[in-house]
């Protein structure tokens, strides 16, 4: 499969996008460890990465709370549910592990839950920053929790 992929700047450090012709398969950053070492080809002008990085300078600037993006993250079936149960957490609302497990009709798959939602490959669009400890703590992000922290801010959180 062609993948390109690209690099920008945003307020929160730099990312890293990558996409196939069917969508985006990742949006990372810096020192996400869940970058594939393969990225692909490097483009400035494939349309599914620019469009990314334009709802995402907006999400940023705090003009876009949903992302209309083609979406090729792949995963097994269960990674599929939980990433796609994630989409639907509202903008400026938090879910702990125990909802999101409820979320896809399995509540005792919680701690499966938790380490889906670690390998979401897709920051930002598909918010697993959202997700939060049942105690309302922020719990590990693979951005960072400092990161983490300031995406919710953003959206108004605390």
């Amino acid at each position: 499969m062609n993948t390109r992929y690209v690099t920008f700047s945003t307020s929160l450090g730099k990312m890293t996008l990558q996409a196939n012709d069917q969508g985006l398969l990742g949006a990372w950053f810096e020192t996400q460890t869940t970058q594939p070492e393969e990225l692909g080809q490097y483009s400035e002008s494939d349309p599914i990465l620019n469009n990314a990085i334009k709802q995402l300078q907006e999400y940023f600037s705090g003009s876009r709370s949903e992302f209309e993006l083609p979406l090729a993250a792949q995963g097994t079936e269960f990674q599929q549910k939980v990433w796609h149960a994630l989409t639907t957490i509202p903008y400026g609302e938090t879910w702990s592990y125990q909802d999101l497990a409820n979320a896809i009709d399995n509540p005792k798959a919680v701690r499966a839950v938790g380490l889906a939602n670690g390998k979401n490959p897709i920051s930002v669009i598909v918010p697993c920053h959202r997700v939060i400890g049942k105690n309302g703590k922020l719990t590990g992000y693979a951005g960072g929790v400092e990161r983490k922290a300031k995406l919710l801010e953003l959206e108004k959180l605390e």
